[in-house]
């Protein structure tokens, strides 16, 4: 795999993903050679390294994840993941491209409109940066070249071409829908983990936020502004607010695609 000083020299041209290995070399990885070589784990392969790593990821956050932590969750000494992988990185890499397996896709054989195709694509890759909030930095770190982040990509761009925008303009347009899907589902992700961290629920931590806020002089008339924006959007819940954001904002967008397209 790629060692850590090549991934320094040259991010731009590493990756798990385009390392050429040997017929050995992958049935060391896949725990499939000819019997277990000295001091190779029994009972341990790739998948359930990955596996692990997710839910270590998700419950402890990037910040935490070594590999001797990762090693304890398994029963195994630090050595042993060494078998599979070869750094942290690519670890991180294959964990990455894991979560982006279990993102639904639409199927692009059939007529569907692309409206309800690019609205599914939204809403699953947000349901993911929630979900999965280490995700988001790591999208940004590695090239993302796994088949599943393939398919994701792939999927995307089809959708896109689907809208009938002129091909210059369909990168701008996939950027307008996805960079704001990942700001949003980013920030989101952040804050259910903020409040599961506090102890408290999104409601709670919100009403204590803002009273705590509004209590300062400094902030209160600017406070009191946005506080008539949240009562204008409605909702009962921190959750309904936000799914009534999200939504409008979507559609926004959907219809600025279909406005650009007709003056296309």
């Amino acid at each position: 795999m790629v060692s850590a000083a090549d991934r320094a020299k040259g991010p731009a041209r590493t990756s798990v993903w385009l390392d050429v290995k040997s017929d050995r070399d992958r049935d060391r990885d896949r725990g499939r050679g000819r019997g277990r070589k000295p001091g190779q784990p029994a009972g341990l392969d790739r998948d359930k390294i990955i596996e692990a790593t997710v839910r270590l990821l998700d419950s402890e956050g990037a910040a935490k994840f070594s590999m001797r932590r990762l090693a304890a969750e398994l029963n195994v000494t630090a050595m042993s993941v060494y078998w599979y992988v070869d750094t942290k990185d690519d670890l991180l890499e294959l964990a990455l491209d894991a979560v982006f397996g279990t993102l639904p896709l639409p199927d692009l054989s059939t007529e569907t409109d692309w409206r309800d195709q690019l609205r599914e694509l939204a809403t699953g890759y947000r349901a993911l940066l929630v979900r999965h909030p280490w995700v988001s930095a790591l999208i940004g770190t590695f090239l993302n070249i796994g088949p599943h982040s393939m398919a994701f990509s792939l999927a995307v761009q089809q959708v896109m071409r689907n809208t009938g925008l002129p091909p210059h303009g369909q990168m701008g347009g996939l950027s307008a829908v996805f960079q704001f899907v990942y700001g949003f589902g980013t920030i989101e992700g952040h804050f259910i983990q903020r409040c599961a961290t506090a102890g408290m629920s999104q409601d709670e931590y919100f009403r204590q936020a803002m009273g705590t806020i509004s209590e300062q002089p400094e902030f209160r008339e600017s406070f009191a502004n946005a506080s008539e924006l949240m009562e204008a959007r409605g909702g009962d819940t921190v959750e309904d607010m936000r799914e009534r954001d999200f939504g409008f904002a979507l559609e926004l967008l959907v219809a600025g695609i279909e406005a650009m397209v007709a003056r296309a």
